[in-house]
């Protein structure tokens, strides 16, 4: 498996997002620990979850307890393994989603997340969403303490524009490593965000890179130019999708969520397609 940076750490060039393992519509605990298992022995060593990944009220951090006891039963050594989670979004239990972004909160939020993932640092801990009751910088204060305490060994952002990217990594000193944006073929306005990051050095991960879970399956019927050079290529739209993404910076890393061993095992073969220029262009465009 190629592998990229994520600070001064090396990850598999594609990760695995966990959350269609967990909310509305989910698949049994059986197949989404398969799921998993399969990342890993496909070389996958990025893992992306949230705290906020679950359904009911009575289950918070069901995607980190699920992640955790995959890993536990994992049969080989998942010590290069890195648990990328996220605190500041909660789901109500009613279907909608808030944001809490206190400081308060995030360091509560955290404390419940190192439980649940059965460690004594998280690897990468991201503000997830911002809140707009709570100064930006009361937010990111918090993950700057959490930092300083050793509660987590790196920190991140979600969700952020140009202006917060740059806040973020002041407030941290320097030790911003990552920014987890929305990016796929149909949302494309986190591109300046992406080049910021290309810029200051830090790990760009596109969420919903294949436009998010209904979406995905239709990828090549929504885009000609993807459906045109899958078809090429004898590959899927889904893996040139990826590709794609893969090609605009050293620096991106996709997160493609999955719950099926076969679509992860899909997307990563996508670190072995090489696109002309000319093909890039195309998807550029289209």
């Amino acid at each position: 498996m190629h592998q990229r940076h994520i600070g001064d750490m090396k990850v598999s060039a594609i990760g695995l997002g966990g959350m269609p393992m967990s909310i509305e519509g989910r698949p049994d605990e059986t197949r989404s620990i398969a799921t998993i298992h399969a990342a890993l022995d496909a070389g996958v060593t990025l893992i992306d979850t949230a705290d906020a990944y679950h359904v009911g009220s009575d289950e918070v951090g069901h995607n980190e307890s699920l992640i955790a006891k995959a890993l536990a039963g994992y049969s080989a050594d998942t010590a290069d393994v890195l648990v990328a989670t996220k605190g500041g979004h909660r789901r109500p239990g009613d279907g909608t989603w808030t944001v809490d972004g206190s400081s308060a909160h995030l360091k509560q939020a955290c404390e419940a997340s190192l439980k649940r993932l059965r460690v004594e640092a998280i690897g990468l801990y991201q503000f997830h969403r911002p809140d707009p009751a709570v100064p930006y910088e009361e937010s990111i204060g918090a993950i700057r303490d959490l930092l300083d305490e050793g509660k987590i060994r790196m920190a991140g952002i979600s969700n952020a524009n140009t202006d917060q990217i740059r806040l973020a990594n002041d407030i941290l000193g320097g030790r911003l490593v990552s920014v987890q944006n929305q990016f796929s073929p149909a949302f494309r306005s986190s591109e300046p965000e992406l080049r910021l990051c290309q810029d200051l050095d830090i790990a760009f991960l596109p969420w919903s890179p294949l436009g998010g879970i209904s979406n995905a399956p239709e990828l090549g019927s929504a885009h000609a130019a993807f459906r045109h050079v899958a078809q090429t290529l004898g590959v899927s739209p889904q893996q040139v999708t990826l590709a794609w993404m893969l090609a605009k910076s050293p620096n991106v890393i996709p997160i493609p969520g999955s719950s099926r061993p076969e679509t992860i095992l899909d997307s990563l073969a996508a670190v072995e397609l090489q696109l002309t220029p000319e093909q890039i262009a195309q998807l550029d465009v289209g």
